[in-house]
């Protein structure tokens, strides 16, 4: 299967006389030799652009000067195929070696283009056989069993979202779908804490002999049992360089922004971190930024399709709202929008509360007065507040309800007025739109 992505140099790689570059693949006995231009290869990929600069060089029978490169490492088909994706911009999915070369744009851009605009190609055709069966993966046997399992899932969306209203044809058909991944789980190299918490509520698609081996292996596990038990999978005992990871958020993760995205497009069953459509594009963060009113409006004015969200101190509560119009700073009073909803996630992401619009008159109030205010939720069901430029003193913001409320229901139990510890704002955007713009950036 191919994708066309880039700009067409085709006539220009089956012109013969014109070019300047000679690679050589494959081993000594099948080698095989491709002409090239410096100038193409230099522009689709850094490998190339840095190999040109050390190769040998020859000359041709004309005399002009030839650069030889050597892969023989790489199959003459294999490399074909990489030529026809640096002249044609033509993708096959089988460009194995692609990643040596250094195509940045075949990376994370890529990869949105297929989960978002080929999710049903990948469904049927992507599988997780060659991944399981590698010994170096690094993570947790555990974490495996986790995205099996997701993935299962996710091939059968019509599954009940809640497993206790699993039924027998339930557990049945994941069983259907995952039954070659299940013989390449480690399973006897899961810890006895994670087989009961994490094995054991689908134990039902697992063959009775391996659930009873399991069971046995943690209460005696010197025993000999009938099921194969596969090696544990090879972990790096050398010191890795140290990694920048950079978070997109000090508040929430990928589960709570895929909830949040769930109620954006008003989803029963919420979408997971891996299906999640929307990116979250960090805005504002107070204490990178600032906690004052002012920050808040000078940095978001004009910003639609928004989620605040707020770290209550002494807490793991977070509270946030969703704003699907634009934040306008000259602006005074209500602003009208049947969209909105504000949310709480009391611990982690267990039993969130979801609060929508009511009264679409009252969604919003909009107030830049004396520089007081931030973001403010319906008639105070969640106001950030300050009469002393900083959301963080102690109890200047406050989640209310009463008999007028603009929203569904309180968004939070405990005292009405609370401190925050740091928050956050993010633009919500599509991720099918956000390739399409950035994609030939």
């Amino acid at each position: 299967m191919t994708f066309q992505f880039l700009e067409d140099f085709t006539e220009l790689l089956n012109d013969k006389k014109k070019y300047n570059v000679v690679i050589e693949v494959d081993q000594e006995q099948n080698k095989k030799t491709f002409t090239a231009h410096s100038s193409v290869l230099s522009y689709r990929s850094s490998y190339f652009n840095k190999e040109l600069t050390k190769n040998t060089i020859s000359k041709d029978d004309d005399n002009n000067t030839i650069k030889i490169i050597t892969k023989p490492d790489i199959s003459s088909l294999t490399f074909e195929i990489i030529l026809k994706y640096i002249y044609g911009g033509i993708i096959d999915i089988e460009m194995i070696a692609a990643n040596e070369l250094e195509f940045e744009e075949l990376s994370e851009k890529l990869e949105n283009f297929f989960i978002k605009s080929k999710a049903s190609w990948l469904k049927t055709h992507f599988f997780l056989l060659s991944i399981l069966n590698r010994d170096n993966l690094q993570i947790k046997e555990s974490e495996i069993w986790d995205y099996v399992i997701e993935w299962g899932i996710t091939q059968n969306p019509t599954l009940p979202e809640k497993l206790e209203e699993w039924f027998d044809e339930n557990f049945m058909t994941l069983k259907t779908t995952l039954q070659q991944c299940l013989p390449l789980i480690r399973f006897f190299h899961i810890s006895s804490f994670d087989v009961m918490d994490k094995v054991k509520p689908y134990n039902k698609i697992l063959d009775k002999q391996l659930w009873n081996d399991l069971e046995q292996h943690f209460i005696l596990p010197d025993q000999p049992v009938k099921s194969i038990i596969l090696p544990p999978r090879l972990v790096l005992t050398q010191e890795l360089p140290a990694r920048v990871y950079n978070a997109f958020s000090t508040i929430i993760n990928k589960e709570h922004a895929a909830i949040i995205s769930s109620w954006i497009d008003n989803r029963t069953v919420s979408y997971s971190f891996i299906n999640n459509p929307y990116e979250f594009q960090l805005i504002l963060r107070g204490s990178k930024d600032g906690f004052s009113p002012r920050t808040f409006w000078d940095t978001c004015d004009g910003h639609a399709d928004t989620i605040v969200v707020t770290k209550v101190e002494g807490t793991n509560e977070i509270i946030g709202g969703f704003n699907p119009l634009s934040w306008n700073k000259t602006k005074i009073g209500y602003m009208k929008t049947n969209k909105s909803f504000i949310f709480s996630f009391k611990d982690n992401i267990q039993n969130p509360i979801i609060s929508r619009v009511k009264d679409e008159y009252g969604a919003l109030w909009y107030s830049h007065y004396k520089g007081r205010y931030g973001p403010y939720f319906g008639h105070d069901e969640f106001v950030m507040y300050s009469d002393a430029s900083s959301f963080t003193r102690d109890k200047q913001n406050w989640c209310k309800s009463s008999i007028d409320s603009c929203y569904e229901k309180s968004i939070r139990t405990t005292n009405d007025e609370f401190s925050i510890i740091d928050y956050e704002v993010f633009k919500v955007v599509s991720k099918s739109t956000w390739f399409n713009l950035s994609f030939f950036d």
